[in-house]
Protein backbone atom coordinates (compact mmCIF):
# COMPACT_ATOMS: atom_id res chain seq x y z
CA UNK A 1 0.00 0.00 0.00
CA UNK A 2 1.44 3.45 -0.79
CA UNK A 3 0.70 6.77 -1.14
CA UNK A 4 -2.37 8.78 0.19
CA UNK A 5 -3.82 5.23 0.87
CA UNK A 6 -1.08 4.49 3.11
CA UNK A 7 -1.09 7.35 5.17
CA UNK A 8 -4.62 7.01 5.26
CA UNK A 9 -4.02 3.66 7.08
CA UNK A 10 -1.01 5.20 8.89
CA UNK A 11 -3.87 7.93 10.98
CA UNK A 12 -4.35 8.12 14.19
CA UNK A 13 -8.13 7.73 13.59
CA UNK A 14 -8.34 5.13 11.56
CA UNK A 15 -8.82 2.66 13.87
CA UNK A 16 -11.19 4.04 15.50
CA UNK A 17 -13.39 4.98 11.43
CA UNK A 18 -12.33 1.46 10.36
CA UNK A 19 -14.18 -0.07 13.94
CA UNK A 20 -17.04 1.62 13.63
CA UNK A 21 -17.84 0.80 10.22
CA UNK A 22 -17.29 -2.44 10.03
CA UNK A 23 -19.22 -2.89 12.93
CA UNK A 24 -22.62 -0.89 11.86
CA UNK A 25 -22.02 -2.69 8.41
CA UNK A 26 -22.20 -5.99 9.83
CA UNK A 27 -25.31 -4.38 12.07
CA UNK A 28 -27.00 -3.06 9.06
CA UNK A 29 -28.32 -6.47 7.11
CA UNK A 30 -30.18 -7.32 11.12
CA UNK A 31 -31.59 -4.27 11.51
CA UNK A 32 -33.10 -3.88 8.58
CA UNK A 33 -34.60 -7.77 9.43
CA UNK A 34 -35.30 -6.37 12.82
CA UNK A 35 -37.19 -3.97 10.93
CA UNK A 36 -39.45 -6.89 9.15
CA UNK A 37 -39.63 -8.92 11.46
CA UNK A 38 -42.95 -7.67 12.76
CA UNK A 39 -44.19 -7.80 9.47
CA UNK A 40 -43.29 -10.73 7.88
CA UNK A 41 -43.57 -14.44 9.39
CA UNK A 42 -40.55 -15.80 6.72
CA UNK A 43 -38.37 -13.83 8.69
CA UNK A 44 -39.76 -14.17 12.18
CA UNK A 45 -39.20 -18.27 11.45
CA UNK A 46 -35.61 -17.65 11.53
CA UNK A 47 -35.48 -15.09 14.95
CA UNK A 48 -34.57 -17.32 18.29
CA UNK A 49 -36.98 -15.32 20.10
CA UNK A 50 -39.26 -13.79 17.58
CA UNK A 51 -41.85 -12.80 20.83
CA UNK A 52 -39.24 -10.30 21.95
CA UNK A 53 -39.45 -7.11 19.08
CA UNK A 54 -36.29 -4.39 18.51
CA UNK A 55 -37.64 -1.12 19.29
CA UNK A 56 -36.10 1.47 18.25
CA UNK A 57 -35.32 2.64 21.79
CA UNK A 58 -33.06 -0.29 22.26
CA UNK A 59 -31.50 -0.19 19.48
CA UNK A 60 -30.71 3.96 19.89
CA UNK A 61 -29.47 3.12 23.37
CA UNK A 62 -27.13 0.39 22.10
CA UNK A 63 -25.87 3.07 19.51
CA UNK A 64 -25.34 5.92 21.82
CA UNK A 65 -23.14 3.48 24.03
CA UNK A 66 -21.05 2.30 20.76
CA UNK A 67 -20.85 5.96 19.76
CA UNK A 68 -19.80 6.90 23.31
CA UNK A 69 -16.76 4.31 23.86
CA UNK A 70 -15.25 4.74 20.43
CA UNK A 71 -15.31 8.64 20.83
CA UNK A 72 -14.34 8.74 24.51
CA UNK A 73 -12.05 6.03 25.48
CA UNK A 74 -10.97 4.15 21.93
CA UNK A 75 -10.57 7.32 20.14
CA UNK A 76 -7.64 8.61 22.73
CA UNK A 77 -6.16 5.59 23.09
CA UNK A 78 -5.66 4.38 19.72
CA UNK A 79 -4.15 8.20 19.29
CA UNK A 80 -1.66 7.00 22.00
CA UNK A 81 -0.83 3.97 19.97
CA UNK A 82 -0.48 5.92 16.97
CA UNK A 83 2.69 7.56 19.00
CA UNK A 84 3.77 5.00 20.85
CA UNK A 85 3.77 2.48 17.80
CA UNK A 86 3.23 4.08 14.68
CA UNK A 87 2.29 1.29 11.60
CA UNK A 88 4.52 0.23 9.88
CA UNK A 89 3.68 -2.34 6.39
CA UNK A 90 6.30 -4.64 4.75
CA UNK A 91 6.67 -3.93 0.95
CA UNK A 92 4.91 -7.74 0.02
CA UNK A 93 1.54 -8.80 1.03
CA UNK A 94 1.26 -12.27 2.57
CA UNK A 95 0.63 -15.35 0.61
CA UNK A 96 -3.32 -16.76 1.00
CA UNK A 97 -2.35 -19.30 2.99
CA UNK A 98 -0.54 -17.55 5.90
CA UNK A 99 -3.27 -14.83 6.37
CA UNK A 100 -5.61 -17.83 6.78
CA UNK A 101 -3.72 -19.77 9.60
CA UNK A 102 -2.54 -16.21 10.99
CA UNK A 103 -6.42 -15.46 11.34
CA UNK A 104 -7.39 -18.35 12.64
CA UNK A 105 -4.85 -19.07 15.20
CA UNK A 106 -5.90 -15.26 16.46
CA UNK A 107 -9.61 -16.65 16.55
CA UNK A 108 -8.51 -19.04 18.55
CA UNK A 109 -6.36 -17.39 21.15
CA UNK A 110 -9.31 -14.62 21.37
CA UNK A 111 -11.56 -17.56 21.82
CA UNK A 112 -9.60 -18.88 24.61
CA UNK A 113 -8.81 -15.30 26.31
CA UNK A 114 -12.66 -14.47 26.42
CA UNK A 115 -13.56 -17.81 27.63
CA UNK A 116 -11.56 -17.35 30.86
CA UNK A 117 -12.25 -13.68 31.27
CA UNK A 118 -15.91 -14.12 30.49
CA UNK A 119 -16.23 -17.74 33.14
CA UNK A 120 -14.14 -15.20 35.72
CA UNK A 121 -16.47 -12.58 35.73
CA UNK A 122 -19.26 -14.73 36.04
CA UNK A 123 -18.08 -16.74 38.68
CA UNK A 124 -16.99 -13.41 40.68
CA UNK A 125 -19.88 -11.94 41.83
CA UNK A 126 -18.17 -8.35 42.34
CA UNK A 127 -16.83 -8.35 38.95
CA UNK A 128 -19.88 -9.30 37.12
CA UNK A 129 -22.28 -6.63 39.17
CA UNK A 130 -19.46 -3.87 38.70
CA UNK A 131 -18.03 -4.99 35.30
CA UNK A 132 -20.07 -7.42 33.14
CA UNK A 133 -23.80 -7.08 33.95
CA UNK A 134 -24.35 -3.97 31.80
CA UNK A 135 -23.97 -6.44 28.58
CA UNK A 136 -26.88 -8.90 29.80
CA UNK A 137 -29.33 -6.31 30.28
CA UNK A 138 -30.89 -7.61 26.84
CA UNK A 139 -32.35 -11.74 27.24
CA UNK A 140 -33.41 -11.48 23.65
CA UNK A 141 -30.10 -10.62 21.98
CA UNK A 142 -29.95 -8.52 18.48
CA UNK A 143 -26.96 -7.59 16.38
CA UNK A 144 -26.21 -3.35 18.12
CA UNK A 145 -26.38 -5.33 21.88
CA UNK A 146 -22.66 -6.73 20.68
CA UNK A 147 -21.14 -3.72 21.28
CA UNK A 148 -23.35 -2.77 24.49
CA UNK A 149 -20.59 -2.84 26.95
CA UNK A 150 -19.06 -1.16 29.74
CA UNK A 151 -15.48 0.41 29.57
CA UNK A 152 -13.66 -2.40 30.87
CA UNK A 153 -15.59 -5.19 28.85
CA UNK A 154 -14.82 -2.60 25.71
CA UNK A 155 -10.70 -2.19 26.54
CA UNK A 156 -10.09 -6.02 28.00
CA UNK A 157 -11.86 -7.24 24.73
CA UNK A 158 -9.84 -4.76 22.57
CA UNK A 159 -6.83 -5.32 24.62
CA UNK A 160 -7.43 -9.23 23.44
CA UNK A 161 -8.27 -8.29 19.97
CA UNK A 162 -4.44 -5.87 19.81
CA UNK A 163 -2.60 -8.46 21.08
CA UNK A 164 -2.70 -11.32 19.53
CA UNK A 165 -1.82 -10.19 16.23
CA UNK A 166 1.41 -8.51 17.72
CA UNK A 167 1.97 -11.84 19.50
CA UNK A 168 2.02 -13.95 15.96
CA UNK A 169 3.70 -10.19 14.01
CA UNK A 170 1.13 -10.20 11.38
CA UNK A 171 1.00 -8.34 8.47
CA UNK A 172 -1.14 -5.23 9.22
CA UNK A 173 -3.68 -6.29 6.36
CA UNK A 174 -3.78 -10.01 7.92
CA UNK A 175 -4.66 -8.09 11.76
CA UNK A 176 -7.29 -5.86 9.55
CA UNK A 177 -9.00 -9.03 8.17
CA UNK A 178 -9.16 -10.61 11.75
CA UNK A 179 -10.73 -7.61 13.61
CA UNK A 180 -13.34 -7.77 10.75
CA UNK A 181 -14.14 -11.66 10.84
CA UNK A 182 -14.18 -11.10 14.79
CA UNK A 183 -15.82 -8.52 14.47
CA UNK A 184 -18.41 -10.03 12.17
CA UNK A 185 -19.07 -13.26 14.02
CA UNK A 186 -19.54 -11.05 17.41
CA UNK A 187 -22.54 -9.58 15.32
CA UNK A 188 -23.47 -12.87 14.34
CA UNK A 189 -23.56 -14.21 17.23
CA UNK A 190 -25.36 -11.38 19.36
CA UNK A 191 -27.91 -11.51 16.18
CA UNK A 192 -30.49 -13.11 17.77
CA UNK A 193 -31.29 -15.39 13.82
CA UNK A 194 -30.45 -18.94 13.36
CA UNK A 195 -30.42 -18.95 9.71
CA UNK A 196 -29.36 -22.51 7.25
CA UNK A 197 -26.16 -20.74 6.56
CA UNK A 198 -25.38 -19.34 9.62
CA UNK A 199 -21.65 -20.45 10.89
CA UNK A 200 -22.55 -22.50 13.40
CA UNK A 201 -24.54 -25.13 10.75
CA UNK A 202 -21.32 -24.76 8.43
CA UNK A 203 -18.53 -25.54 10.90
CA UNK A 204 -18.54 -29.74 11.62
CA UNK A 205 -18.98 -31.50 14.69
CA UNK A 206 -20.86 -28.78 16.75
CA UNK A 207 -17.19 -27.30 16.76
CA UNK A 208 -19.02 -23.86 16.73
CA UNK A 209 -21.17 -22.12 18.66
CA UNK A 210 -22.59 -19.02 17.13
CA UNK A 211 -26.26 -17.34 17.66
CA UNK A 212 -27.91 -20.14 18.75
CA UNK A 213 -25.71 -20.86 21.17
CA UNK A 214 -24.59 -17.43 22.43
CA UNK A 215 -28.49 -16.64 22.68
CA UNK A 216 -28.74 -19.29 25.49
CA UNK A 217 -26.43 -17.68 27.39
CA UNK A 218 -27.85 -14.34 27.38
CA UNK A 219 -31.45 -16.31 28.59
CA UNK A 220 -29.57 -18.65 31.11
CA UNK A 221 -26.83 -16.68 32.04
CA UNK A 222 -24.50 -19.64 33.59
CA UNK A 223 -23.92 -21.63 30.24
CA UNK A 224 -21.99 -21.08 27.42
CA UNK A 225 -18.92 -18.93 28.28
CA UNK A 226 -16.92 -18.78 25.15
CA UNK A 227 -18.01 -16.37 22.09
CA UNK A 228 -17.35 -18.56 19.08
CA UNK A 229 -16.08 -22.34 19.58
CA UNK A 230 -17.48 -24.81 22.26
CA UNK A 231 -14.31 -26.70 23.17
CA UNK A 232 -13.48 -24.78 26.26
CA UNK A 233 -17.27 -24.99 27.24
CA UNK A 234 -17.30 -28.59 26.49
CA UNK A 235 -13.91 -29.11 28.80
CA UNK A 236 -15.12 -27.06 31.65
CA UNK A 237 -19.00 -28.88 31.54
CA UNK A 238 -20.89 -25.55 30.63
CA UNK A 239 -21.77 -26.20 27.24
CA UNK A 240 -25.71 -26.18 26.90
CA UNK A 241 -27.28 -26.26 23.65
CA UNK A 242 -30.30 -29.02 23.86
CA UNK A 243 -33.04 -26.83 25.00
CA UNK A 244 -32.69 -24.09 22.49
CA UNK A 245 -36.36 -24.48 21.31
CA UNK A 246 -37.41 -23.67 25.00
CA UNK A 247 -36.58 -19.88 24.30
CA UNK A 248 -38.60 -19.31 21.39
Amino acid sequence: VFGKEWQILRSPFFPVLFSLTVYLSCCLPYIFLDLLCSRLILIRRFRIQPQNQVTWTKAWRCLCKCLHNHVSFILPLSVVHWYWRPVVCPPLAPEMQSVIQDVLVCLLLFDTQYFLWHLLHHKVPWLYRFFHKEHHLYTATFSLTAEHTGVWEMLSLGFFAKLNPMLLGCHPLTEMLFFVTNIYLSVEAHSGYEFPWSPHRLVPFGLYGGARYHHLHHFKVKVNYAPYFTHWDRLFYTLQEDDIEDIK
